[in-house]
């Protein structure tokens, strides 16, 4: 794996691609568990966001594994990979239910022959409440793990005294 890109570590690069994709498909996972004209009209379009989502996760935990062990190992460091590794779990659920709620649509539509189980209006308000629970968790602990990495990156690294003046 490249490890620097430009003189830059490429975890610090890679971690924008999954703050960006994981609240869009978490948006839009939301907008089409809530709203049947937005799922029908986005189709496909979530569950791949989603999955562009999942797959950059691992790469960019990845990278930030390189990245641990070339700074100073703080708890700040740690508690921030902590946090890091346990978002593959609801960027993968995100994916899934996502991918889920998109197929019963496409199988509705398409006239497939499903157990009656799983195209019934209750199943379809149950995945789309867990999707949006799954949703906010996922966008929750981007955001979590982005202060914590931040917070990891310039902790104390800031001079107390104003060189530019107010705001």
């Amino acid at each position: 794996m490249v490890t620097k890109f430009n003189g830059l570590p490429t975890h610090v690069l890679l971690v924008h691609v999954v703050v960006v994709m994981v609240p869009l498909a978490a948006l839009l996972a939301v907008l089409s568990a809530l709203w049947p004209k937005a799922r029908l009209r986005l189709g496909l379009l979530t569950p791949l966001a989603a999955l562009v989502a999942v797959a950059f996760v691992p790469v960019t935990t990845n990278a930030g594994e390189w990245l641990q062990e070339h700074v100073e190992n703080t708890e700040l460091v740690r508690r921030h990979v902590h946090m890091g590794d346990g978002l593959l779990v609801w960027a993968g659920l995100l994916f899934v239910l996502s991918a889920a709620l998109w197929a019963i649509d496409v199988a509705a539509a398409r006239h497939w022959s499903l157990p009656a189980a799983v195209v019934t209006r209750t199943t379809r308000v149950a995945l789309s409440a867990v999707l949006c629970a799954v949703a906010v968790v996922a966008v929750v602990q981007v955001y979590r793990i982005g202060d914590s990495g931040a917070r990891a990156a310039w902790d104390n690294r800031l001079s107390s005294v104003d060189s530019q003046g107010p705001d």
